[in-house]
């Protein structure tokens, strides 16, 4: 093995040896390099055997990229190393020890679906509602405890209110039931080992024995019991190598404890400490940006990123008008840098603070046909709250729709299970009427006391809005019946941060009928739902593999591309809110800033808007976002941009007065089949299909390279051209 191609830090961390050992690894400094490079140092110096390592990542694909590089490093077909995650590992440690806690080696690993299961049974035996309490905010009640090592007793003593007792003694109970069930959670499985070694030293002892070298990857992202678990593990022979960065610690709020790498040294005395310094994926402007800002922190260890790349160009600063207006930026910078730079879709990543962001860029993006692929996410039309708003809208509008019926009419819950639906279902096909019209009178179904109630008034809710449809527009009728419907107050009740996303979510969805409705004159509740179907099935055509990423900030650590957009630098979105107060939470916001701007090579664009639709209101002024202010003026490019907007105030059906923005069309060309065109990103093609005329024409285009675009004509600026010769 050559350490030739290390650095002089990255060289020296790798040979060290005989004590505890700290990398501090700077963004895109090569810790995994470093990391495999240890591994192969240890074995080909026969420090230790390749059966006495014990390599923890935080991720299956990053222990098996390690391993590939380890063996590429040795020159050897197979290695008996451990190298796993933390779930992993300990799965195979219980199979062989659990007996010592009462269960046996072939217990079940329970995941999400399986813990709401059973903590439904877990609720309804306790006599506790799902409005008080629902199964996924008590699910994250008992992680949170589990990820910080507070058992059920303890959670008891520590509670203040009537809720915190509630989950307290529920935490307990579905102890009692995982036990029952010979099943473990997810958390559990890093909590047992630990109650192991505690109760069977003689365990801890073998355990210790076995594995005489211990290297941990993303050591900042250590919670309580991973942390006691590598420790207890390297106690005897201190021989542990943890690599991290403090900067990247992104999951405070999942347990993760960036106090565990800073203080490394009082745990582990006499660590030596390694720091790498030099970057090799971005230009020395990026690094300098994001240091910068996460200079102001005041739990970190200073560092200086140098860029192996040199220096590069300034970062883009944009200021737009709106959300809509962010994302037309942000495709005009993309069409330039495509232009300019020969880029690729795949070039792009877009990153956000929250997935409700996502909307507006996935709207603007299918809109133009521009390929996209949300990364660690679903795309907003598709999500599960989205979903069942609309079905309430589509049942407004065609009450024979019984599939949008069959989603909602128990959404939110109102006690009509599927047994009381099938009973509707039945009576509907004796009778021969309509699913809907048989809700009108449940007494003939046998359907009495509460349900009858519920039934009623879910008929009675939908017959109110249907009698609406010509008396309200579109973003108004929406907004009344979901707030009627009690979906937002069923969102809002939950203690659970998905909750709290999920009613957010639906909140930007009618975000998006109001936009739809200033940008349509006359439109109709139909027709956004025409348009929302018509939008989700334009990428059908699209190449699968050359595609813009969108994704939260949190979904991109770990990756990198050439330009990278970070949208919705306001302060209230990133930072969020509630981290304002908090020095905490605040400074794990900064750090996440730092994460977005790392993940970038070459190009950087930050951008804000002034105003911004959010929580379903009207336009909320923005604040620039802290995070801008603390970047240097000298690495800021600023630049302007200007969409074709129209404003104008226009009175509602109701009587009152609201701004309308429309865009600027001016006119548009009666396409044929078999004519040339241009476009601004794909360059020429052909015309081979179209629908509609005018602004409502759809088109078919194969361009150069056989490349397949659906595209709106309104939307796509296309340009007749002669044939090529």
């Amino acid at each position: 093995m050559n350490l030739k191609k290390l650095n002089d830090t990255q060289r020296r961390a790798v040979e060290a040896v005989g004590t505890p050992i700290l990398i501090f690894a700077g963004a895109g400094s090569g810790k995994t390099r470093v990391l495999t490079h240890k591994i192969a140092y240890l074995i080909e110096h026969r420090i230790v055997s390749p059966d006495q390592i014990l390599a923890v990542t935080f991720t299956n694909k990053a222990a098996q990229e390690m391993k590939e590089r380890v063996r590429r490093l040795l020159d050897q077909d197979s290695l008996s190393i451990t190298i796993g995650t933390f779930h992993s590992i300990c799965a195979r440690l219980l199979r062989s020890e659990i007996h010592r806690l009462g269960f046996t080696p072939d217990y079940a690993i329970y995941d999400v679906t399986d813990q709401i299961a059973l903590l439904k049974i877990v609720l309804e035996a306790h006599a506790v509602s799902k409005e008080y309490l629902s199964p996924q905010a008590l699910r994250h009640a008992i992680s949170l405890y589990k990820n910080t090592l507070i058992y059920p007793e303890e959670a008891a003593r520590k509670a203040r209110t009537v809720k915190e007792r509630t989950i307290a003694e529920l935490y307990e109970a579905y102890q009692q039931e995982l036990k029952h069930n010979n099943a473990l959670d997810f958390d559990d499985l890093l909590l047992k080992p630990l109650e192991i070694f505690e109760k069977t030293p003689s365990v801890l002892k073998k355990y210790q024995k076995r594995w005489h070298y211990i290297l941990v990857d993303e050591y900042q992202d250590t919670n309580r019991p991973q942390f006691l678990l590598v420790s207890q593990l390297a106690q005897e022979h201190q021989n542990i190598c943890v690599v991290g960065d403090d900067d990247q610690s992104i999951y405070g709020w999942r347990g993760a404890d960036i106090k565990n790498i800073l203080q490394f040294e009082k745990v582990f005395p006499g660590a030596q400490v390694f720091t790498l310094q030099e970057n090799y994926r971005s230009t020395q402007e990026i690094l300098s940006a994001a240091e910068a800002v996460v200079r102001n922190n005041v739990h970190r260890q200073d560092k200086q990123l140098t860029a192996a790349n040199g220096e590069g160009q300034l970062l883009g600063l944009i200021e737009t008008n709106d959300e809509q207006e962010e994302a037309d930026a942000i495709i005009s910078a993309l069409q330039k840098e495509i232009k300019l730079n020969k880029r690729s879709f795949r070039d792009f990543a877009v990153l956000y603070r929250t997935n409700a962001q996502s909307r507006a860029l996935e709207d603007s993006f299918r809109r133009l046909g521009i390929p996209y692929n949300i990364v660690g996410g679903i795309r907003f039309y598709d999500r599960k709250e989205i979903k069942d708003a609309l079905a309430y809208l589509k049942l407004i509008v065609n009450l024979e729709d019984t599939i949008a019926l069959r989603r909602v009419v128990n959404f939110p819950p109102r006690g009509i299970g599927m047994k009381t639906v099938e009973k509707c279902v039945l009576h509907s096909q004796k009778s021969r009427q309509g699913l809907f019209q048989v809700l009108a009178k449940p007494e003939d179904m046998d359907i009495r006391g509460k349900q009858a109630e519920s039934i009623r008034g879910f008929y009675d809710l939908i017959l109110k809005y249907r009698s609406m449809l010509d008396k309200l527009d579109a973003a108004e009728l929406a907004t009344s019946l979901i707030e009627e419907a009690g979906i937002l107050q069923y969102f809002k009740a939950s203690d659970h941060p998905e909750d709290r996303e999920k009613r957010d979510n639906v909140l930007e969805l009618l975000n998006s009928i109001q936009a739809f409705v200033k940008e349509h004159e006359e439109a109709t509740l139909q027709q956004f739902l025409e348009e929302v179907s018509l939008l989700t099935d334009v990428d059908t055509w699209e190449d699968k593999k050359n595609r813009v990423t969108l994704m939260t900030l949190h979904a991109a650590k770990g990756l990198e591309f050439p330009v990278v957009f970070i949208a919705g630098l306001e302060d209230g979105l990133f930072p969020l809110y509630n981290s304002l107060n908090d020095p905490a939470e605040l400074e794990e916001e900064r750090r996440l800033f730092y994460v977005g701007v790392t993940r970038a090579k070459e190009r950087v664009y930050l951008l804000y808007a002034t105003q911004r639709r959010r929580m379903g209101s009207e336009y909320n002024p923005g604040l620039v976002s802290r995070f801008i202010k603390e970047v240097p003026p000298e690495l800021l490019e600023r630049i302007s941009f200007t969409s074709a907007l129209t404003k104008k105030v226009v009175s509602t059906k109701l009587g009152s007065t609201k701004v309308k923005v429309s865009r600027s069309i001016t006119a548009f060309d009666d396409f044929q089949v078999g004519d040339y065109v241009e476009h601004a990103i794909f360059g020429q093609g052909k015309i081979m299909a179209l629908s509609g005329s005018g602004e409502n024409q759809r088109v078919g285009v194969v361009f150069k390279d056989g490349l397949k675009k659906k595209l709106i004509v309104k939307y796509a600026n296309l340009k007749k051209i002669q044939p090529p010769e």
